[in-house]
């Protein structure tokens, strides 16, 4: 089997990235610890930041990953003073998501953490091999 594995490359390729991804990320995750963030929060703390108050769908659709129980994940927070949830003035249907103070604080103090952790685990690569690597991983995006 593992004969047969190699004569694929694709399938190879496939693993190895899964294998790499999943490293990358466990190191990188070490940097939600400590105000007990999940990725989830963390990232929907991220987007607020960066683009503001946004309907909920709209917050949804910035994430690098989607959560199906963002609801959840948006009440969790909300209870825990980090975001307001408030009904979209123009859409009765739609929930306005921002930032609370906390919440502004909590994304500023484990962002460039976070950040950090990213560029260590990418260290592994030159700044030519990490432009490669983008280069490359590119190449799916019309898949």
């Amino acid at each position: 089997m593992g004969e047969e594995l190699d004569k694929d490359l694709a399938i190879k390729s496939m693993v190895v990235m899964r294998k790499a991804f999943r490293t990358i990320d466990a190191y990188v995750s070490e940097s939600y610890k400590y105000d007990d963030l999940t990725p989830t929060q963390f990232g929907v703390l991220d987007v607020l930041l960066a683009k503001g108050t946004m309907k909920i769908g709209a917050l949804i659709d910035s994430m690098l990953a989607t959560s199906g129980n963002m609801t959840v994940v948006i009440k969790n927070m909300e209870k825990k003073g980090w975001i307001t949830r408030t009904t979209c003035p123009s859409d009765k249907r739609s929930y306005l998501v921002a930032l609370t103070d906390e919440g502004r604080r909590i994304i500023e103090h484990n962002l460039p953490i976070h950040q950090q952790r990213v560029r260590e685990a990418f260290s592994v690569l030159t700044t030519d091999e990490q432009a490669q690597l983008i280069d490359l991983l590119k190449k799916f995006k019309n898949l």
